[in-house]
């Protein structure tokens, strides 16, 4: 295929999914509703219903902006070829210094995709700090700063450049050693590296970002060793998060396999549940843990991403693929993107596939809640978090089936048989 016809099915994909995309935000929020959904009325007041689709419209707007913005630009990039002429500058600079001109197909690759990272992000900080200092602060949920704004954004930079940078080198070592082969040894290594983060994610990298504080003797931990030691579901490592020094929105979450499986429960959770509700969380979480959904999805995702590299090993030399983004020749950087690219309509189908099992997965935790613990409070904890998430009550059943990982909690509350 030659590289005008990639290039025009590489546009095709990008406007049509900029239409479908559009036209389900359309569906979103006109489908918010005047009516209190009846299973949520009683810790709803009709004020706070109200504040709660005003905020679901003041985040689409400001969406919406950053998806025109974002579409228009990369429509200009690959009519005007700037992401191949950006790497070709780059090339030829580190090929003329004689510092770098041995390492140059790492060297080149690596800054290209570093400014690119930077270049995004900077582009998408305007919309950021909008969305966190007006919009959440206007609706009591920012409580970051300045300071720990920038803090966060110089640790990811760090972190990314770390982590990125050493798997964007082996990578590239893997190409230009194995040339097309390099797939299943990658497969293997990125395989690896989901089950580390997934073991070590809140011993390593969370601290960076938060605090957590091993939770204290009390009534609390008293009722969660209870509950542990009722379903055979030991855990020793239970601890909260400051997650309030950014946001006032509660969460939790479970993480890690054996003796490094920890519960960390956000501060702004315990703060705004009662411990009955709170064991119901918990029960939750057990049940995605007792069901193996965690280990499933894993798998799921480790499968989907040999999948992935192996379609990427198919194209990952085709030099019409980069001559088509702008550049003279090929480039193993702008064929990543490339394949991104060309790709983007199968990630959306198994996207589809993968938020369909985890809703299922969803139904199965509360149910396991449900059975252990308490359908009533795990039912007032759903309403509680979504009153004072100011979630979207009502959103559009397409919308729900391409994007949401978790079912709708007023759909939840009736697979549980709460009718008020």
């Amino acid at each position: 295929m030659d590289a005008l016809t990639i290039k025009n099915i590489i546009i095709g994909i990008l406007i049509f999914d900029f239409i479908v995309e559009r036209l389900l935000d359309y569906l979103n929020i006109k489908n918010l509703s005047a009516a209190l959904p009846a299973n949520v009325a009683n810790v709803y007041e009709k004020s706070e219903y109200l504040k709660s689709q005003k905020y679901q419209k003041e985040k689409e707007k400001t969406s919406q902006y950053e998806s025109f913005f974002q579409f228009g630009l990369f429509l200009v990039l690959l009519f005007q070829g700037y992401l191949g002429g950006l790497y070709d500058y780059i090339a030829s600079y580190v090929e003329a210094s004689s510092a770098l001109s041995n390492y140059s197909f790492y060297v080149s690759n690596l800054l290209f995709f570093g400014v690119l990272f930077i270049v995004s992000d900077i582009l998408s900080a305007p919309f950021s700090i909008y969305n966190t200092f007006v919009i959440e602060e206007k609706y009591g949920f920012n409580k970051s700063t300045a300071k720990l704004f920038i803090m966060d954004k110089i640790k990811g930079y760090v972190l990314a450049i770390i982590i990125g940078g050493l798997v964007i080198s082996l990578l590239l070592f893997l190409i230009q050693r194995l040339d097309t082969s390099f797939w299943w040894i990658f497969w293997i290594f990125i395989s690896i590296l989901i089950v580390c983060m997934n073991m070590f994610y809140t011993s390593l990298l969370l601290p960076l970002f938060n605090k957590l504080t091993p939770l204290g003797d009390g009534e609390l931990k008293d009722a969660i060793q209870t509950y542990c030691r009722k379903e055979n579901f030991p855990v020793d490592n239970i601890y909260i998060m400051d997650g309030s020094k950014r946001s006032n929105k509660a969460n939790a979450f479970f993480s890690g396999f054996g003796k490094k499986k920890k519960i960390v429960l956000f501060d702004t959770l315990v703060d705004q549940h009662s411990i009955p509700e709170l064991i119901a969380i918990l029960a939750h979480e057990a049940g995605h843990f007792k069901k193996k959904h965690i280990i499933q999805m894993m798998v799921l995702s480790v499968f989907q991403i040999g999948v992935y590299l192996f379609l990427l090993s198919l194209l990952i030399k085709n030099e019409n693929l980069s001559i088509a983004l702008g550049a003279s020749s090929n480039s193993i950087a702008l064929n990543l993107i490339g394949f991104g690219l060309l790709f983007s309509p199968l990630s959306t189908i198994t996207g589809i596939f993968v938020n369909i099992l985890s809703r299922k997965n969803e139904y199965e935790a509360d149910a396991f809640a449900s059975q252990t613990s308490s359908a009533s409070d795990l039912g007032i904890a759903l309403k509680n978090l979504s009153k004072k998430n100011l979630s979207n009550l009502t959103p559009h059943p397409a919308y729900v089936f391409l994007h949401y990982s978790h079912p709708p909690v007023t759909k939840r509350l009736d697979a549980m048989g709460i009718k008020s």
